[in-house]
């Protein structure tokens, strides 16, 4: 049996997979539909459109590190259902404002505060999840077919959103996206996997003070010269990237002129490089070794970000989807690699504190970003804020040389007889 097969033929991670990928479509429908509503209804400008881009990612700064270690306290899979009830709640209540014609700015950045709280919760549980239902050697095709469900809805999606918008029924996308994240949790509720009690083998969470656990996954990552150098160039692609998206629908918007079903169209068909990439993740990896194919993807793909800014109507679209398809591709690609190689080389029982201690750098630099893209559009223009931005991004992959990856073929395999120790280079 291949580890492909053995992956999908575990009914509980069919579950899970099944639960992502309709709530995966419901959120890429709204990403696009929310920015439209903000540019379209409530006529926002550059600076709203940054701030608007970081309120949903403010929360990884003030709950980025103590998120893991509440999660390495608690089960997981409650964490991850309640988290989905409460995304579904914020959609109903943005559904029943915008049908009434009662939205104003200050709601939706509310909202989007708090779902990016609750996802926050989530992906803490999701990440530190996945090893419970799937064995060491089927976790890279475990993520990259979840990656490849989130990537098809990216495909799907984006022109769903985009023409709700257009046709003035934001409120039924809306609606349905709330209605994605209450069948996640209806599924989530069906798996029957038991769950390893909080903590595994350490003292228990009562005897322990969060500080004392937030401080060792810090420690272990930080020590650890591939998980440390890894983590430096994704903050650093995170916060140029996260600036860049910020402003995207306002540049094809307004400075493009590209209607609403449009750019949802545009931004599925770029979407379907995340799917090329994450097919072929797995290739790459066996081909080159897991260490050389994600400097591959860094080095290959951050270039292509410089042609977005060059998009102009018609014919010159073609420049934005070639770009942004590059991009996803190999973004994709990599993130299927680090991923698995993270849930397979952290020790079990610190998976959700250095999870999570990873996505408060990483996300935490996405508000950074986005604010700092609104700044620079402010008085500079949308367009040639996204040529800093993207300039930037394509320097990023050399923060990879830095470390031990340019002299090893794969990355790490974790040692059985290690507690906590990490790999040196």
């Amino acid at each position: 049996m291949t580890a492909g097969r053995g992956a999908l033929r575990r009914p509980d991670f069919r579950l899970l997979w099944a639960g992502e990928s309709v709530s995966q479509f419901g959120s890429a429908a709204t990403r696009v539909l929310l920015p439209l509503i903000a540019v379209d209804t409530l006529d926002a400008g550059p600076f709203t459109m940054g701030v608007l881009g970081a309120a949903a990612w403010v929360p990884w700064l003030l709950f980025g590190l103590p998120v893991g270690a509440w999660t390495d306290r608690m089960r997981r899979r409650p964490v991850m259902i309640v988290c989905n009830a409460v995304s579904a709640a914020l959609m109903l209540s943005l559904a029943a404002t915008v049908w009434l014609d009662a939205l104003t700015t200050t709601q939706l950045m509310l909202v989007a505060v708090l779902a990016g709280t609750a996802d926050v919760f989530f992906r803490a549980a999701y990440s530190a999840y996945l090893p419970t239902l799937l064995p060491a050697e089927q976790l890279a095709d475990g993520n990259a077919r979840l990656q490849t469900s989130e990537s098809v809805a990216e495909v799907a999606a984006p022109g769903v959103g985009g023409a709700l918008a257009q046709a003035g029924t934001a409120a039924a996308g809306l609606l349905a996206d709330a209605l994605t994240f209450l069948i996640s949790a209806t599924l989530l509720l069906r798996i029957r996997t038991p769950e390893s009690p909080p903590g595994g083998t350490e003292p228990a969470p009562t005897q322990r003070s969060l500080v004392t656990e937030i401080r060792a996954g810090v420690a272990f990552l930080t020590r650890d010269p591939f998980l440390r150098t890894i983590l430096l160039c994704d903050a650093a692609m995170n916060l140029f990237l996260g600036g860049a998206q910020a402003l995207t629908i306002l540049f094809l918007s307004r400075t493009v002129g590209v209607p609403g079903t449009m750019v949802g169209v545009l931004i599925a068909l770029a979407g379907l490089g995340g799917v090329l990439g994450a097919i072929l993740s797995p290739h790459l990896a066996r081909r080159f070794g897991t260490a050389r194919a994600v400097l591959l993807c860094a080095f290959c793909g951050s270039p292509f970000g410089l042609l977005i800014p060059l998009t102009t109507d018609g014919a010159g679209l073609l420049t934005f989807l070639i770009g942004e398809f590059s991009l996803m591709t190999s973004v994709v690609a990599g993130n299927v690699i680090i991923v698995s190689f993270r849930q397979a080389y952290c020790p079990p029982n610190m998976l959700g504190r250095v999870s999570s201690t990873i996505r408060f750098v990483m996300y935490g630099t996405i508000p950074i970003g986005s604010l700092l893209a609104g700044a620079l559009a402010t008085p500079l223009g949308t367009k040639e804020a996204l040529y800093l931005l993207y300039t930037a991004n394509a320097l990023t992959p050399l923060l990879l040389l830095r470390g031990p990856l340019k002299s090893h073929r794969d990355l790490p395999t974790p040692d059985p007889t290690r507690e906590d120790a990490p790999a040196t280079a």
